[in-house]
C-alpha cells in the first residue's frame, strides 16, 4: 500500500484551516504565488510531494470546525475566477437548448398525465385531486403536485405540447443550476460546473426533463432538499432543516414513497455533522420532520376525510384510499412485488396477469376473436414451462415469469440483483459514470477521513454517497413495477460525486495515491463507456473509438502529471472530460432528437434500452429480438431471434390476429389498438392484419414478414406505443362533441390511456373505467348503471385497457359485458361505439334522460 502523506490525510489545524492574511484559495493552474504569511513558516513534510501550482494550504479539503450561526464556507464566500460566470451561462443555456429543442415533437408525451392536466385546466376540483377527467370520476395513480405545475401552465398559455413540456425542461435547467450551487458551496465553482454538466448530459435526465412524468419535479425538489440540508449543516440552522423537510414533503406529493428514500440520509448527515450540541441537533432534525409531515399530512387528511361521494376515486387503490395507494401499489408493493391491481407485479410466481386476456380467449368481452400468434420464442429459463401453463390458467401468457419457477426474476420488469443498474435495460440510461462515482466517493471519504466531525466537504460526500447507494440498492432489489427511467433519481448524486471527487483528486494529483485513483477512475469510465457503446455498435461507431483513444491518453497522462508542465496537465484534464462525457452526451443528444410518447419512455438511440431477456422490449420498439440469456424465471423467454412475440397455443393473446406478432386489434395502443398487429379487440374491437408489430408506435416503422419487425417507428414510447393513447378519427371527435354539454362524460372507455386520447382530442371528459390498468373498482357495475340511467354518459368505446390484473377488480369486465348485452354497437372511424342513450329495443332499461354536466 502506498503511504499517504500529510497533505492527503493529516487533520486540518483547529483554526479550521483558515488562510493567513493575504492567502486566497486559488485554482491549481493559477500562475501567481500567494504572499508569504507573516511570522515563521510552518513546518512541512520534506517527503511530501509539492506542486508549484498549488499552495500548501490548498490541499486542505475544506474549512473545518464549528461555525457560528450565519457563517459561510470559504468556497461560498470567496469570489469566483472570471471564467466561472461565462462557463455557468454556457452550461445553463446549453442545458436549456438540449431540453427545449423540438420539444413539441413528442406531442402529448404521456397522455395519461396530459389528460389529467386538461381536466385540471378546466376544473379546480380536478386540479386539486389530480383527476383524470373533468367529470372527476377517478384520479391518476400519483399525487397531484406535478400536475399542478402543468395545469397552471395550461391555464395561462392554453393546453398544448409546449405548455405541458416547457415546465419540465425548465425544471431540468433549474436542477442543473441548483446542483452547481450546492457543490460550489462545498468545494469550488469548477466542481459545481462539472457536477452540473454530468447531470445535464445523463441520458435519462435528458429524457425525463423533456417528458411530463412526475420525475422531473421529484428530482428538482430532492436536489433542493439536499441543498437546504447542507446549508443547515453549515450553520446548525433550524430554518434550513425545516425548509428541507417541506421540500421533501412536496416531493412526496409528487411521487409518494420514492421521495422518502433519501430522508434517512439527510437526517443522519445532519445529526453527524452539524456544528452544535447533540440534543440541539436532535431537536432540529425533529423540526425538519415536522416540516415534512405538515404539507403531505394535510393533503392526505383532506383526501381521507372528504366523503367518497364528494371527491373522485383514488386511482391505483382497490378501496378508494390514498393511504392504501401510498403503502400498496405505489409504495411498499414496489419493493415486495405485491401490487394488487398492477399490470405485472413482481417476481413471485403464479399471479394473475392481464385478467381480460384469460384462458386463451376473450374472457367476458366479445369482439376479440380467437386467433393466436405463431411466435417462435421458447422459454429457456427455469420456470418457462410453468409460465406457459399459467397462461392457459388465466395468467400472463409470457413464458418464464408466471409460474412457480419464477425464482429471482423481477416479473415483467426485469431481473433484480446488484447488476441491474448496469444491465441492458438500464445501463445506457444512467450507468455511464456510476463506476467513477463509486470510486470517487471512496476517494473523497478517504481523503477527509481524519477531518473533524463538522467537516462540510465530508458531509457532502456522505449525503450524495448515501443518496446514490440507498436509492441504487432499492432500485436494484425492488421486485415490483420498475422502469428504467426511474433512475433519473440517481443522476444528481452521480453528478455531485463526480464533480467533487474529480476536483479533489485533481488538487492532489501529484501524490502517487491520488494519481493512481484518478487514473483508475478514467480507465474504468472508459472501459464501461466502450461496453455501453458496443451495445449499439452500429450507431455512430466512431464515438466508441474516440472514447477509447481519449481514455487511454487521459489515463496515462494522469499518471504522468507529476512530470508534466501546467498546460499539459490541463490538456490531460480536457481529454479526460472527453472520455467521460462523450458517450453519455451523444446518447443525450440522440434522446433530445427523438420524439417520445407513451407510458414507458427510453433514452438513447434505438435499441439502447430495453434489451432484456429475449430482447422483448427491443422487439416492441421495432427492433429485432435479441438473444435470450437463459435467466431463471425471467418475465420473457430466452431465444426468439426473429422478433416474434413468444408463445402460441393455449394462453396466447386472443383477438383475431392472423400470423406472427400480436393478434390484431381495433384503434388505439391497447386492446383495440389501431396499428397492425395490435392487442386484441375488446367489445367489438376490429381485427388487425397479419405481421408483427409496427416499429415504435406511431411512426414510419415497416411491418415485416409474419412475426418479424424490421423498421423503427418515428416515436419511441412505452412498450413500442402499447401504453400510448388512442388517436381518434375526425369523425369520432365530431360525434363526441355533439351535444357534449348535455353529458358529464361524452364517453367511457376501459383504461386511462384509451380514454386519454379521446379526451385530449375532444377536450371533453371521457371516463376511464378502472383507471390506468382498468383494474380499479371505479365505477362498479351498479354505479355505472346509475350513470347511464341518469343520462350522464353518452358513448362507450369498444376496446381499452387491461381490466382485471394481479388480483384487481373485475368491474370493467362486468361493465363491458353488460353494455354488449343491452346496447347496439356501431362502427365510426374503424372504432366500435355503443350509444348508451339508445338501449336495444328488447331490453327493459330506464329511459336515458340527459342531465347538465357537473364538474
Amino acid at each position: 500500500m502506498i503511504p499517504m502523506s500529510p497533505t492527503l490525510t493529516d487533520p486540518i489545524p483547529r483554526d479550521g484551516g483558515r488562510r493567513a492574511q493575504g492567502h486566497r484559495r486559488r485554482l491549481p493552474w493559477s500562475r501567481t504565488e500567494p504572499a508569504a504569511p507573516a511570522g515563521p513558516a510552518a513546518p512541512t513534510d520534506p517527503g511530501a510531494p509539492t506542486d508549484p501550482d498549488v499552495p500548501a494550504d490548498h490541499d486542505a479539503p475544506t474549512v473545518l470546525g464549528p461555525a457560528a450561526e450565519g457563517a459561510v464556507p470559504p468556497a461560498a464566500a470567496e469570489p469566483d475566477p472570471r471564467w466561472v460566470r461565462p462557463a455557468l451561462i454556457v452550461l445553463l443555456v446549453g442545458t436549456g437548448v438540449l431540453y427545449l429543442w423540438d420539444l413539441s415533437a413528442s406531442g402529448w408525451a404521456n397522455a395519461f398525465y396530459s389528460a389529467a392536466v386538461q381536466a385540471g385546466s378546466v376544473s379546480w376540483k380536478a386540479f386539486f385531486y389530480g383527476s383524470s377527467d373533468a367529470g372527476n370520476s377517478i384520479t391518476v395513480d400519483k399525487p397531484p403536485a406535478s400536475l399542478w405545475v402543468m395545469a397552471l401552465s395550461a391555464r395561462i398559455f392554453g393546453l398544448n405540447s409546449w405548455s405541458l413540456l416547457v415546465p419540465q425542461a425548465l425544471m431540468g435547467v433549474g436542477t442543473v443550476g441548483l446542483l452547481y450551487a450546492t457543490v460550489r458551496r462545498q468545494l469550488s465553482a469548477g466542481a459545481g460546473l462539472l457536477a452540473g454538466a454530468v447531470l445535464a448530459l445523463t441520458p435519462v435526465a435528458a429524457l425525463m426533463f423533456r417528458f411530463n412524468n412526475p420525475d422531473a419535479l421529484l428530482v428538482l425538489l430532492l436536489v433542493a432538499g439536499a441543498y437546504a440540508t447542507l446549508r443547515a449543516v453549515e450553520q446548525a440552522s433550524t430554518r434550513w432543516m425545516v425548509l428541507a423537510g417541506v421540500l421533501v414533503s412536496f416531493a412526496f406529493l409528487t411521487k409518494l414513497l420514492q421521495a422518502l428514500v433519501v430522508v434517512p440520509i439527510f437526517a443522519l448527515v445532519y445529526l453527524a455533522c452539524a456544528p452544535t450540541s447533540f440534543w440541539r441537533r436532535v431537536r432540529q432534525t425533529l423540526a425538519g420532520g415536522l416540516g415534512l409531515l405538515i404539507p403531505a399530512g394535510l393533503f392526505i387528511a383532506i383526501v381521507e376525510l372528504v366523503p367518497d361521494s364528494s371527491r373522485p376515486y383514488i386511482g391505483g387503490s382497490q378501496h378508494n384510499s390514498l393511504l392504501e395507494l401510498t403503502l400498496g401499489y405505489n409504495g411498499l408493493g414496489r419493493l415486495t412485488g405485491n401490487e394488487t391491481g398492477s399490470v405485472g407485479g413482481g417476481g413471485a410466481g403464479g399471479r394473475r396477469g392481464f385478467g381480460l386476456l384469460q384462458n386463451g380467449a376473450a374472457a367476458a368481452l366479445p369482439g376479440g376473436g380467437t386467433g393466436a400468434g405463431t411466435g417462435t420464442g421458447t422459454g429457456t429459463g427455469a420456470g418457462g414451462a410453468a409460465g406457459l401453463a399459467n397462461g392457459a390458467a388465466g395468467g400472463m401468457p409470457f413464458p418464464g415469469g408466471g409460474g412457480p419457477g419464477g425464482g429471482r426474476g423481477g416479473g415483467m420488469w426485469g431481473s433484480t440483483g446488484w447488476t441491474r443498474m448496469f444491465g441492458s435495460e438500464v445501463g445506457g440510461q444512467i450507468s455511464w459514470l456510476l463506476p467513477a462515482a463509486l470510486i470517487l466517493l471512496v476517494a473523497g471519504l478517504w481523503i477527509t477521513r481524519r477531518a473533524p466531525r463538522t467537516d462540510r466537504l465530508r458531509a457532502a460526500f456522505a449525503l450524495w454517497g448515501g443518496w446514490l447507494l440507498v436509492t441504487g440498492i432499492i432500485f436494484s432489489q425492488m421486485k415490483g413495477i420498475f422502469h428504467a427511467y426511474y433512475t433519473v433519481a440517481l443522476a444528481p448524486a452521480v453528478g455531485a460525486l463526480v464533480g467533487m471527487g474529480a476536483v479533489l483528486l485533481w488538487r492532489h494529483r501529484r501524490h502517487p495515491a491520488a494519481a493512481l485513483a484518478g487514473a483508475a477512475t478514467i480507465a474504468a469510465t472508459t472501459a464501461w463507456s466502450w461496453t455501453l457503446l458496443h451495445r449499439t455498435a452500429d450507431w455512430h461507431p466512431w464515438i466508441r473509438y474516440a472514447v477509447l483513444v481519449a481514455g487511454i491518453i487521459a489515463t496515462l497522462g494522469f499518471l504522468a502529471t507529476v512530470r508534466l508542465p501546467r498546460r499539459a496537465s490541463i490538456g490531460v484534464a480536457a481529454v479526460a472530460l472527453v472520455a467521460g462525457l462523450l458517450g453519455p452526451g451523444a446518447y443525450a443528444v440522440a434522446t433530445a432528437g427523438t420524439p417520445h410518447t407513451g407510458s414507458i419512455p427510453s433514452a438513447g438511440p434505438a435499441g439502447a434500452g430495453f434489451g432484456g431477456p429475449g430482447g422483448f422490449m427491443r422487439r416492441l420498439n421495432g427492433q429485432p429480438g435479441g438473444t435470450g440469456r437463459n435467466q431463471a424465471g425471467g418475465a420473457f423467454p430466452g431465444g426468439g431471434q426473429t422478433g416474434t412475440f413468444p408463445g402460441g397455443g393455449q394462453g396466447t393473446f386472443p383477438g383475431g390476429g392472423q400470423t406472427g406478432g400480436f393478434p390484431g386489434g381495433g384503434q388505439g395502443g391497447f386492446p383495440g389498438g389501431g396499428q397492425t398487429g395490435g392487442f386484441p379487440g375488446f367489445p367489438g374491437g376490429t381485427t388487425g392484419g397479419a405481421g408483427g408489430t409496427t416499429g415504435g408506435g406511431t411512426g414510419n416503422g415497416a411491418t415485416g414478414s409474419p412475426g418479424t419487425t424490421q423498421g423503427r417507428g418515428g416515436m419511441r414510447g412505452g412498450m413500442g406505443g402499447l401504453l400510448d393513447a388512442a388517436k381518434p378519427s375526425d369523425a369520432i371527435v365530431k360525434l363526441f362533441k355533439q351535444n357534449a354539454d348535455s353529458y358529464t362524460w361524452v364517453a367511457a372507455a376501459v383504461g386511462s390511456n384509451s380514454a386519454a386520447g379521446y379526451q385530449l382530442a375532444t377536450r371533453e371528459p371521457v371516463m376511464p373505467i378502472g383507471g390506468f390498468n382498468g383494474s380499479d373498482p371505479s365505477p362498479t357495475l351498479a354505479q355505472f348503471k346509475k350513470y347511464v340511467t341518469e343520462g350522464k354518459i353518452h358513448y362507450f368505446i369498444g376496446g381499452g385497457g387491461f381490466g382485471q390484473a394481479n388480483g384487481g377488480s373485475n368491474s370493467s369486465q362486468e361493465i363491458a359485458a353488460w353494455i354488449t348485452e343491452n346496447f347496439t354497437e356501431k362502427t365510426v372511424g374503424g372504432v366500435t361505439l355503443y350509444d348508451l342513450t339508445a338501449p336495444k329495443a328488447s331490453t327493459s332499461t330506464s329511459s336515458s334522460t340527459t342531465t347538465t354536466r357537473t364538474t
